[in-house]
Parts: C-alpha cells; sequence; structure tokens
C-alpha cells in the first residue's frame, strides 16, 4: 500500500511551470533515486510532499500517522548545543525508563522487606520489557556509531553546532535524521561533504532502512546502490524507471528512440499537413502554381554538433609545456596530527590525478599547499616557469554576483581567443541557455553559479586544473559533460572527490591518504585500486 500519493500535481513559479501533471505513488521499501537537472524541480517536491510548499492544482496524500524526515543539503541545524547532546536528546524515551528502573532500584535497596515489592518488580518488568523493545541498551552504541562513521571525532562531536563549518554542520544533521528513523526519509544531497568509508557506510544503512527513500544525489554509484527505482524530472513530468541507475542507463536510450520513432512520424504528419496548407493558400492566390510548392520551403531541424568536438575545438589553442610541478619531499603537521611526510610526486601533462582518503586527513590542505595557501612545514613545491594553474574552488568563491554569464566566461583566455558562437556552444553543454547568457551571476542559483565557475576554470587557459569536490551542487549532466571536458583537456588535472564513478571516468591516478602521514601514488582508478586491494 503506498504511503504516499501525488495526483495530478502542477507547480509554477511567477508563470513559470516547473512540475506539470504529475502522478507518483511511494510504498513502503521504494528506495527512490529522484533525478534532474539544475533547477528541474527536485527540491520543489520534496517540500510539495513536505506541505512547505502548496500545488497549483492536484493534491498530496500523505497516510496519516506516517512520519516523515527531511534532509536538507543546506543544512538548517544550529545552535550552543553539541551534536552529542542533539543525539542524545533524541532517546528521551529511553531516559525516562532508565530513570524510572534507577528510582525502582534504589527504593528496593533502601528497604527490600517493603510491602510495595510485589508491585515494584512488576513495574521493573514492565520497564525492562519497553526498554527491550526501544532497544534502549544500545542507544549510545547508535549515537557512537553514526558519528564515528561520518568522521566526528571526540572534538567535532562535543563543541556546540554553531562552532561547526557548514559542511561539518551537514554531517550532524545528517546524523540526526538517520537516527531519528521515520517512516519516510526524504533526502536531498546526503553524500555532500561524506568521505568514501562515510559513503560505503550511508548505502548500507538505507539498504537496511524499512522505511520508504526518496533521495535527491549525484553520485552515481551511491544511486546504482541504493535504489530500486530511478525518477527522472524532464520536461516538467516524471519519468520513472524500475531498477537501479545502471538500469536507468540501459533502458533510457530504448525509450528516447521509441519518442524519436514516434516524433518523426508525428514530424511527417506535420509537413503533410503544413504543405497541404500551404497548398491550399497558394491556390487561392496562383491556382497555376499551386502544385509546384516543395517540401524545402518547410524548414528541417539540423542534428546538434558532437559533445566531444565542440570540446577538442575550444582547446586546439592551448599549447601545454611536458613538465608542470614538482613537489619535493613535503610535509604538513596540525600539532600532533600528521596530514602527510616526506610527499615527493611531479604532475606532468595528461596527469589525471585524484587525491582520495577520509575526511580531515589533508586532502584539501595538499591542494591549498600546491597554490601556496598553505606553506609546507617542511619540502617545497617548484611550478615550471611556463606552467599556469586554476583552482576552481578560488574561482567559484570569487564569482562577481553583479556581473553578468557572458561577460564573466568571455573575459577569461580560451573564451577571449575563441569565436563568441563557440564559446556559447560549449555554454549550452553545461546547460546555460541563450537566455541565461545574459544574467547578473547573482541571480543565478548555486548550482549554476557552480557551472560558471566550472567554465571559467575549464576555459581559463591554465595547464593544471585543481579541483576539490567539483560534483557537489552540479547535476548529473553538468557533471557529464565537465568529465568529458577533463578527459579531453591537454593539460593536467589534480582532483579532490569522493564520487566513486568520477573518478573512475577521469582519473588514471590515484593518491590515497592512508593515515599518520602516509599517501600512496597508484598508477589507475578507483575501481583498479579497489580490485587490486581485494
Amino acid at each position: 500500500m503506498s504511503l504516499i500519493r501525488l495526483n495530478n500535481l502542477s507547480k509554477s513559479y511567477e508563470g513559470k511551470p516547473v512540475l506539470r501533471e504529475i502522478h507518483f505513488r511511494l510504498s513502503t521499501g521504494d528506495r527512490v533515486g529522484l533525478i534532474g537537472k539544475n533547477g528541474a524541480g527536485k527540491t520543489t517536491l520534496l517540500k510539495l510532499i513536505l506541505g512547505q510548499e502548496t500545488p497549483d492544482q492536484g493534491s498530496v496524500e500523505v497516510d496519516p500517522g506516517i512520519c516523515l524526515g527531511y534532509f536538507s543539503q543546506f543544512s538548517e541545524l544550529n545552535g550552543e548545543v553539541s551534536i552529542q547532546q542533539v543525539l542524545d536528546d533524541l532517546f528521551a524515551e529511553v531516559h525516562a525508563v532508565e530513570d524510572g528502573l534507577l528510582e525502582i532500584e534504589i527504593e528496593i535497596e533502601a528497604n527490600p522487606a517493603s510491602d510495595r515489592l510485589e508491585h515494584l518488580l512488576v513495574r521493573q518488568a514492565d520497564l525492562l520489557e519497553r526498554m527491550q523493545h526501544l532497544d534502549g541498551w544500545n542507544y549510545q552504541y547508535k549515537i557512537d556509531t553514526v558519528l564515528s562513521r561520518l568522521g566526528f571525532n571526540p572534538e567535532y562531536r562535543v563543541c556546540s553546532i554553531d562552532q561547526l563549518s557548514g559542511g561539518w554542520r551537514n554531517r550532524a544533521a545528517l546524523a540526526k535524521i538517520l537516527l531519528e528513523a521515520p517512516d519516510v526519509l526524504l533526502m536531498d544531497e546526503p553524500t555532500n561533504y561524506l568521505d568514501l568509508e562515510g559513503l560505503t557506510w550511508l548505502e548500507e544503512w538505507f539498504n537496511a532502512f524499512r522505511g520508504a527513500l526518496i533521495v535527491v544525489s549525484h553520485d552515481r554509484q551511491f544511486l546504482d546502490r541504493v535504489a530500486n527505482r530511478i525518477v527522472e524530472i524532464e520536461n516538467y513530468h516524471l519519468q520513472e524507471y524500475v531498477g537501479s541507475f545502471t538500469q536507468y542507463v540501459r533502458e533510457k536510450p530504448l525509450r528516447m528512440k521509441t519518442l524519436e520513432r514516434q516524433f518523426e512520424h508525428e514530424q511527417e504528419l506535420l509537413v503533410l499537413e503544413a504543405e497541404a496548407i500551404s497548398d491550399r493558400l497558394e491556390a487561392l492566390h496562383n491556382p497555376d502554381r499551386a502544385l509546384k510548392r516543395k517540401l524545402a520551403n518547410i524548414k528541417k531541424s539540423t542534428q546538434p554538433r558532437l559533445v566531444d568536438k565542440i570540446i577538442t575545438d575550444i582547446y586546439q589553442k592551448l599549447v601545454v609545456p611536458a613538465d608542470l610541478c614538482t613537489l619535493e619531499n613535503i610535509s604538513k603537521a596540525y600539532g600532533n596530527q600528521v596530514l602527510f611526510k616526506d610527499l615527493a610526486f611531479e604532475i606532468h601533462r595528461s596527469d589525471r590525478i585524484a587525491i582520495v582518503g577520509p575526511n580531515g586527513c589533508g586532502k584539501t590542505t595538499l591542494l591549498k599547499t600546491l597554490v601556496g595557501d598553505e606553506p609546507p612545514d617542511s619540502g617545497r613545491v617548484a611550478w615550471g616557469k611556463s606552467a599556469a594553474y586554476v583552482y576552481y574552488n578560488q574561482v567559484f568563491s570569487e564569482l562577481d554576483l553583479n556581473d553578468s554569464l557572458s561577460h564573466a566566461v568571455n573575459i577569461v583566455d580560451l573564451a577571449y581567443l575563441a569565436p563568441r558562437k563557440q564559446v556559447n556552444r560549449f555554454l549550452s553543454l553545461l546547460q546555460f541557455s541563450e537566455l541565461d547568457l545574459n544574467q547578473r551571476i547573482g541571480e543565478l542559483s548555486g548550482g549554476q553559479r557552480a557551472r560558471v565557475a566550472l567554465a571559467k576554470a575549464l576555459l581559463s587557459g591554465a595547464s593544471v586544473i585543481l579541483l576539490d569536490e567539483p560534483t557537489n551542487h552540479l547535476d548529473m549532466t553538468s557533471t557529464q559533460v565537465m568529465e568529458r571536458a577533463l578527459v579531453y583537456f591537454p593539460g593536467a588535472v589534480v582532483v579532490v572527490s569522493h564520487d566513486r564513478f568520477f573518478i573512475d571516468k577521469v582519473a588514471t591516478r590515484l593518491l590515497i591518504f592512508e593515515g599518520a602521514g602516509r599517501v600512496q601514488d597508484f598508477n589507475g582508478n578507483w575501481t583498479i585500486w579497489k580490485a587490486r586491494k581485494g
């Protein structure tokens, strides 16, 4: 039986449609991967289910008594209390039972011959049974497991939530909702800010979850391991595919081919209809020419250029030296925590290096050391004379919100030298329409701004592109375009990422942080490393 039902649902903002005539059912055991481009309406759909938004048409039905849990990619968790205290407070009923058992124990010890003994023993048995039902004996273990798996060290567990960074607040909010264990989980990008160990554990947790789940995620391997239904928002409607993300990838082309065949027939009929209308008009004005009209007078659609051709064309004028950067026995530590020690490697043209490891191990610090934001404790970073780098995250943070999208991109090196039409084709791959080009960056969504920064980095003319978790907040199509652009980029790429699918498609070399300052340099991608590791 379905827990949630969306009936003929439509939603618009300022006259612009987001969702139209949506029909959807969610039942116990469903694990739905909700996908779609940035701005397609994924978060709006979740908020309609939660009652935070009102549909223009149709209805949302949630079974009475169903508890909904919502995780937002922008954490609303705050306050002076610690995450340890927040999680402990979730078990208020367990604490009440503990208090009751303690009171009974104290009274029995004080007066074991009391005439209330029988009553106390009965009450004690009831409370013990209640404790067993609540699994109350294990609540501390549950809290410790969630916090450990999400990377919380002892210091972060007891400091106030207001002292945590945005990423750690997100993880704190995730810990809270997982321990609440509602009947239905609505999760908006829960994998952002998680390391690979945390991701693996979260996948296992969701697969063991007995309720229903709707998860918005751009992480394809995560969706492949968790989802048993993929629902894509496309052209304001829902398209549903049964099975994992892999099955979606296999089935969507078949569906598209069917639609293309249907469209071809429709197009032929429309052409014939248009021809008949034109013939009638021509016959009215010039009977002698009525039979001479040509189908060539009807405009025909042209096939778009190949994605890879658009990407490689714009990189034609970029010349990259062979040797780009040398790291000579660099070390970095904070207090007693050694991040990396005597780390030595070189970056050459065409290198595709992915830096992986648990949260807090030093991955981002290594990137900052490469760009000079963090000096090493020892050793040195030597960039080649003709080598230049661009740091995607810095580009993102320095976007001029008053600048237009088109101007911001076209002033960078490769875009400045390329024909405007060629640059616009490149931007169209990143889901930017002609109308978007003249918009102020400050008017764009977070995902759109991320794509602007990505375009500026890719077209910067730098020899090396450095990126820290670039797939966060990008939709799947934009991530796929980025992957193609990075694969064909003639320089070198150094990226920190937890997205295993992304790493497999881009990386040819891994720097694996193993702890205690050790970093392994491995030739291959994530899947090859895992296979060899066993």
